[in-house]
């Protein structure tokens, strides 16, 4: 038996509207929205009581997702360092290819994305940056070049 595919990555945020707009003006679309709870949602996460929105975002050409899941019960707790560095043991950070950098990052940095360095070069192949998303998340950036 092997795995089928990657189906998404979630992503719990504290403000689920700025978060789907922050994905889609990277260029995600809202695939649908929901509220979770009940006896299967308690089951399937291990607490007790749980109610959630979710948003599914989905990449332009089908193949990538994020769930957007904002805590109503039982609440979000903060994760420490509030604003992990990029070492930080865990979930790293979600990569995106995009078409133009530069432009993505001015689009982001409406939604308060702030770059953790500087754009830079990898040899003649690709431009990459990280920034500093929605709940902390890292978005790398990776346009290719050449």
């Amino acid at each position: 038996m092997a795995v089928e595919r990657m189906d998404n990555v979630a992503i719990v945020v504290e403000d689920l509207d700025a978060a789907v707009a922050f994905f889609a003006d990277l260029g995600m679309e809202v695939e649908g929205r929901a509220p979770i709870e009940g006896l299967v949602a308690d089951q399937t996460v291990g607490l007790d009581g749980v109610r959630t929105d979710i948003a599914m975002m989905r990449t332009p050409d089908g193949h990538g997702r994020l769930e957007l899941t904002k805590y109503h019960h039982p609440p979000a707790v903060d994760a420490q360092p509030q604003s992990p560095p990029p070492n930080t043991l865990g979930l790293h950070r979600v990569m995106f290819a995009v078409d133009d950098i530069d432009e993505t990052i001015v689009r982001l940095r409406a939604h308060g994305a702030e770059l953790l360095g500087e754009v830079a070069q990898y040899e003649d192949s690709y431009r990459l940056c990280y920034l500093r998303g929605p709940a902390g998340i890292i978005v790398a950036l990776a346009e290719q070049i050449g």
